[in-house]
């Protein structure tokens, strides 16, 4: 794959359709799509991407737009990288009623969070409680440090 680098991020006369910006958006444009967020003619979205003012990336014959490059390109400054964290904790021999007390107090807490999620599962005939934990990360270890302390509170 090739991809063309800009020298510059802005449009000289051209204001671009913030709002056709937010409802368009895929993580890739084709040229056309560009052309018609940004009010412009498909050629002159192709020639910012031959002069390496938009970055494209090629596939096969055709070019695509990253979103975010045609964000940076119309001045919207790039969104910052976000970081999400996947864990699973299993808990082996865990009796029905501290399985029921460790998900209510982890559950409850992450809803306090944005962005964390967690889910359970406990198989009560095993014994086995499973959970997992998705958010950021600082987040995320706030529960797995949660789950420690519990389980050390209860002699698990």
């Amino acid at each position: 794959m090739e991809r063309h680098s800009p020298d510059r991020h802005s449009l000289d006369r051209h204001s671009p359709d913030w709002h056709s910006l937010d409802r368009h958006s895929p993580d890739w444009h084709s040229p056309d799509e560009v052309a018609g967020i940004l009010g412009l003619h498909v050629r002159t979205v192709r020639g910012y991407i031959r002069d390496g003012r938009l970055p494209a990336v090629r596939i096969g014959k055709q070019y695509r737009v990253a979103h975010s490059d045609l964000a940076a390109f119309t001045g919207r400054p790039r969104a910052e990288p976000t970081v999400h964290v996947t864990t699973v904790v299993e808990v082996e021999d865990v009796p029905v009623g501290l399985a029921d007390r460790l998900t209510t107090l982890v559950v409850a807490g992450a809803q306090q969070v944005p962005g964390l999620r967690v889910q359970t599962v406990h198989d009560a005939s095993r014994g086995h409680l499973k959970l997992i934990v998705l958010g950021p990360p600082s987040a995320t270890g706030d529960v797995l440090q949660t789950i420690d302390t519990f389980l050390k509170a209860e002699g698990q």
